[in-house]
């Protein structure tokens, strides 16, 4: 009888090449499929709640696969902890029902945006920079046009897979972290590649006047008309929760 086994745990993105796995690269994936084939003795395909661009970060990742093994699930956590590389880290194993998917079970995916408002190098793998001190009020001006439910072709990079471009955002806010640092969260029910990172990307040239105030709003209105896209930088993003 199969087991239907629950990983849940974190990731530093920076020196990995995505989440998906890839020949000849280093993955998440790749690394979490690796010592899963040396501890249960065959191939595992992790289903995945999602899937991270090159140098993004994850606080919360879920993936889920089956295996007949005997290995009481209260260890397994234990042994890939030993195993995995020290930017990969498993914080729970569970074994759930054989209906549950980590993908298709989701409700909801949640991510943070952290942008620096002075240059850090201690900051530079996990952080964004800009050079002068950001309005939240007006940034959040820009962003509350995100909510609800929209076509979001234009903010998806061109080798999206993704059937439909329909997807909903349940919150879009800009909030300060420190002094020095704040951050946009967004949740939604589901996220196109590169979705976040272009969204950021817009509300930053439109917050700088280098496009125009209505630019995001067009975006969302016109999706069968082309946009120049402007993608922010990887590193600011962190994949924080799914729920189910």
């Amino acid at each position: 009888m199969e087991k239907n086994i629950k990983l849940t745990y974190s990731y530093d993105g920076s020196e990995f090449f995505g989440f998906q796995r890839q020949p000849n690269l280093r993955t998440v994936q790749g690394e979490i499929e690796k010592v899963l084939k040396i501890v249960f003795k065959k191939d595992i395909d992790l289903v995945s709640a999602g899937r991270t661009d090159r140098g993004v970060h994850a606080k919360k990742q879920v993936s889920n696969f089956f295996t007949d093994s005997k290995i009481p699930v209260e260890k397994i956590k234990k042994i890939l902890n030993e195993l995995l590389p020290k930017d990969i880290m498993i914080s729970s194993v569970e074994e759930m029902d054989e209906e549950y998917s980590s993908r298709f079970s989701a409700k909801y995916r949640a991510y943070e945006y952290y942008i620096g408002e002075e240059k850090n190098p201690f900051q530079s793998r996990y952080v964004t920079f800009v050079t002068e001190k950001l309005d939240l009020e007006k940034l959040n001006k820009i962003a509350i046009a995100l909510v609800g439910r929209h076509d979001f072709s234009n903010f998806r990079l061109s080798d999206c897979a993704s059937n439909t471009t329909i997807r909903e955002i349940y919150n879009a806010e800009f909030t300060r972290v420190d002094e020095k640092t704040i951050k946009l969260y967004v949740k939604g029910n589901a996220f196109l590649k590169s979705q976040i990172r272009i969204i950021v990307g817009t509300i930053l040239a439109i917050y700088f006047e280098k496009k125009p105030g209505n630019y995001l709003v067009e975006m969302l209105n016109n999706p069968t008309v082309h946009y120049s896209k402007i993608v922010a930088d990887p590193n600011g993003l962190h994949l924080v929760d799914i729920g189910y």
